[in-house]
């Protein structure tokens, strides 16, 4: 008697704890649903990223005579005993300003790299013979946050990154996250844009934020299923609790009888 009493409270119990679990749809997590077999999808974004403040820039002149470009690299040092001097990057100060040399301070924010390129061979156009610049941004990462397998920060090695290949680098986003709503935080200048993101849609393609710029943010958030099961972790030990003193009560008020 006292054993199937028991037994049926704990049955109880943990009906009331399935009861509280809920599911997720399909729709929920499956990339691209609308997207047909073999279809051909013509994106229409262009991008190119645009030098922020605050950027590290590395600037190289070259040209086939190399004392005549040698005044407009910056290096840390003289060149002694054979050993080639360290090169220096740029800091785009608040002015979004470098401080070149020879040409003194020149404004590269919201220019591209290739229109930098362009800028400095007509400004060095004056000093040296068909000067060969190369530029790299130093700074390009993107943070990837939320219900992702390894949030973190990522380096980018190229000069352009997507969210879905962020995404990836931080080991896809987990069962729970909500792909339904990715939101990209961009910062340009101080000022910060949210835009929001479906990946269950093909549509995302074309979103202005596929494609990431420097220090980006792409948080991932919880669906319903992760919200309900961190209520329920919270509540575990209380339900433990209720659980083991109504056990505890009707074993002892069933001995009594």
């Amino acid at each position: 008697m006292i054993r199937k009493s028991v037994v049926k409270l704990c049955s109880l119990f943990i009906i009331c704890s399935l009861l509280l679990v809920s599911c997720a749809s399909k729709t929920d997590i499956v990339y691209f649903q609308n997207a047909g077999d073999y279809e051909t999808i013509v994106s229409d974004n262009s991008h190119t990223n645009k030098f922020k403040i605050d950027d590290v820039v590395t600037i190289n002149v070259s040209t086939l005579d190399p004392q005549a470009s040698l005044p407009f690299n910056l290096f840390k040092g003289a060149e002694e005993g054979g050993f080639r001097p360290e090169q220096l990057d740029y800091i785009i100060d608040k002015n979004g300003e470098i401080d070149f040399p020879v040409l003194g301070s020149i404004k590269i924010v919201g220019l591209s790299p290739e229109e930098t390129k362009l800028f400095l061979k007509e400004k060095l156009n004056n000093y040296l013979k068909d000067p060969i610049i190369n530029i790299r941004l130093k700074n390009f990462t993107v943070s990837v946050l939320g219900e992702v397998s390894r949030p973190g920060t990522y380096p980018v090695n190229g000069e352009q990154i997507t969210v879905l290949e962020a995404i990836g680098l931080a080991g896809d986003l987990t069962i729970k996250g909500m792909r339904k709503n990715v939101m990209v935080i961009r910062d340009f200048n101080g000022t910060k844009v949210y835009t929001r993101i479906d990946l269950t849609q093909k549509e995302s393609l074309n979103s202005p934020v596929y494609y990431l710029t420097q220090n980006d943010v792409v948080y991932v958030e919880p669906n319903k299923s992760a919200v309900t099961s961190s209520a329920l972790d919270n509540r575990a030990s209380i339900w433990v609790s209720i659980a083991s003193v109504l056990i505890t009560s009707t074993v002892l008020i069933l001995t009594r009888q």
